[in-house]
């Protein structure tokens, strides 16, 4: 678990990574420079025969890649994570003038959400073998395994 807290960090802004496989159960963590913010697992219910893809075959991404794909797009619609972000760094930042621009819809908080995640945010992550050892593994960080303690956005 210590590359989730010392491995090689990833930034938003290089996204896609061809560092993370297209079909992958996994946890992976997110940081605001040194600020652990963020755990989470992706592959919830996957086995490990799911995961494996055959070279004859070209099978969309699944699991981790989607999940880190998703946080990338800053989209809040279905990422719990992008509507974090959004109410927690970027709603409280906000100008008058952005709040009058949302509001008439020449400003979108998608869009300024993805900018915040690209221009700040880094990851790590950890591949699993199934969804069951990300969840466990996930569940353990949000409690506090790691030294870096408890991750801003999303404790138990």
């Amino acid at each position: 678990m210590d590359v989730l807290q010392s491995g090689p960090a990833f930034k938003f802004s290089d996204w896609p990574s061809d560092q993370v496989p297209r079909r992958a159960a996994g946890v992976y963590t997110v940081w605001r420079r040194d600020e652990f913010i963020y755990v989470g697992m992706s592959g919830r219910g996957a086995q490990p025969e799911d995961l494996v893809t055959h070279p004859e075959q070209t099978k969309k991404a699944l699991g981790l890649w989607t999940r880190l794909n998703s946080h990338a797009s800053g989209r809040r619609s279905g990422d719990q994570f992008n509507v974090y972000i959004c109410d927690r760094f970027i709603i409280p930042a906000l100008t008058p003038e952005q709040q009058a621009n949302i509001g008439q819809g020449h400003l979108s908080l998608d869009q300024i959400t993805k900018s915040y995640v690209r221009e700040h945010l880094s990851y790590r992550f950890l591949i699993c073998q199934d969804g069951a050892q990300a969840l466990a593994i996930e569940r353990t960080i949000r409690a506090g395994s790691l030294s870096a303690g408890r991750p801003y956005l999303n404790p138990l």
